[in-house]
């Protein structure tokens, strides 16, 4: 085999083992609204204490992103995701057996910021980008977004069957338990000689992230990922009880995780490959413009089986599917040397969205009984966020920035 085929295979396998990572990470966390109602009869702490503690972990997942980007530039990758993974099995675990709203919200706050550890998009997709040609990175980012739906169409019927087989905190436990297959999952991103080597150096990197910072079009970019994570994280967190609203079966939310878990790897990949081909922001424009439709339509129909599902198939294709587009958005205007540094703020801002997304549909359905502004309020984000990209100023040209890549990498 020679060089450039070696090269080749073992950017395969990173790719590979990026996605694996994010279907770790955000399987676990996103099977959390399966547990809503059992905390809530544990505890008794209440709907809005709960949805508070949770939306509490999405701002500590936005928070460790910049801060664990920074800290595996140090001591590396694999043993980032092997720290991380640690963490996450100690402070899932610790989950069923607090009682408190403070000790909840640790809990899960910082088994949230582990699971950054684990399964952060912006480093993942940034290590992936260093080893691939640029041909391939939008259909990579695509491939690593899936790996997150994999996990979420896995664990959340898994997650479901596993408590209503041996009760919820069980269930919790062995989600802690599979914290352990990240650990061989870190080794393709073993430091080697070439990665040092493209490594931009650190007063550069600062200079050129600070002209981006101050890149209106960044900020618009970011934006349109605040409204992503409030969209997102509402509907993880608070379909199962909308579900149970309804007077819908409960076995139905594991059902409607893991079919927006399958759409939402066709909807990744599929952006990833259609982006090679037509604008970003054209596409990311229309991915939100799908939701605030979607949203609209689910408002307006019968609330039955049927549209449930439909509606999960729709979220689906459309969850994801806006990560390739904002991270190539992002790297063919500032470059990819900077991409994880300013992903990590562009997902600090998401999860921003995520917190106010997560702890005002809890506040909504404690005080009003409904969800109903909620839908409405997201609706119009998700317009808003469509305008917002369409401002942005797509490069025509060759997209700015270095281009780090080990010599002889391609596919």
């Amino acid at each position: 085999m020679d060089h450039r085929s070696e090269n080749g295979r073992q950017a395969w396998i990173a790719v590979a083992a990026a996605a694996a990572l994010m279907a770790l990470a955000q399987g676990s966390r996103s099977s959390f609204g399966l547990f809503v109602s059992p905390l809530n009869t544990a505890t008794g702490l209440g709907l809005a204490t709960i949805s508070f503690a949770m939306a509490a972990s999405q701002l500590a997942a936005g928070v460790a992103q910049p801060l664990f980007a920074a800290w595996s530039g140090r001591v590396g990758l694999a043993r980032s995701i092997t720290a991380g993974a640690l963490l996450l099995a100690l402070f899932t675990a610790m989950v069923p057996f607090v009682s408190s709203a403070a000790g909840l919200t640790f809990a899960l706050s910082a088994g949230a910021a582990a699971a950054v550890a684990v399964g952060s998009a912006p480093t993942l997709l940034a290590a992936v980008a260093a080893r691939v040609p640029a041909a391939r990175r939008d259909l990579a980012a695509g491939i690593v977004g899936a790996g997150g739906s994999a996990g979420q169409l896995v664990l959340g019927p898994t997650t479901q069957l596993v408590a209503a087989a041996s009760g919820w905190v069980n269930a919790i436990v062995a989600l802690a338990a599979l914290s352990a297959v990240a650990i061989p999952l870190a080794l393709p991103f073993r430091r080697h000689g070439a990665d040092a080597a493209d490594a931009p150096s650190g007063r550069a990197t600062r200079a050129s992230t600070g002209d981006a910072l101050r890149s209106r079009d960044f900020w618009l970019v970011s934006a349109s990922f605040f409204v992503c994570g409030f969209h997102v994280s509402f509907l993880l967190a608070h379909m199962p009880g909308v579900i149970e609203a309804c007077g819908l079966p409960p076995s139905l939310a594991g059902t409607w995780l893991g079919i927006v878990g399958v759409c939402n790897i066709i909807g990744s990949i599929g952006s990833g490959a259609l982006i090679r081909r037509v604008s970003k922001r054209s596409a990311l424009a229309v991915l939100y413009a799908l939701r605030a439709t979607g949203v609209a339509l689910f408002l307006a129909a019968p609330k039955t089986e049927t549209t449930m599902v439909a509606f999960s198939a729709w979220i689906g294709l459309t969850y994801m599917a806006t990560l390739p587009p904002t991270s190539g958005l992002i790297a063919d205007r500032f470059g990819v040397a900077r991409l994880a540094s300013l992903l990590g703020v562009t997902m600090l801002v998401h999860q921003a969205g995520s917190f106010l997304g997560v702890w005002l549909g809890g506040l909504a359905f404690a005080r009003a009984g409904s969800y109903d502004w909620v839908w409405k309020a997201d609706i119009a984000l998700a317009t808003l966020a469509a305008a917002c990209v369409l401002a942005v100023r797509e490069p025509a040209g060759r997209p700015a920035g270095p281009h780090p890549m080990p010599v002889g990498a391609g596919f």
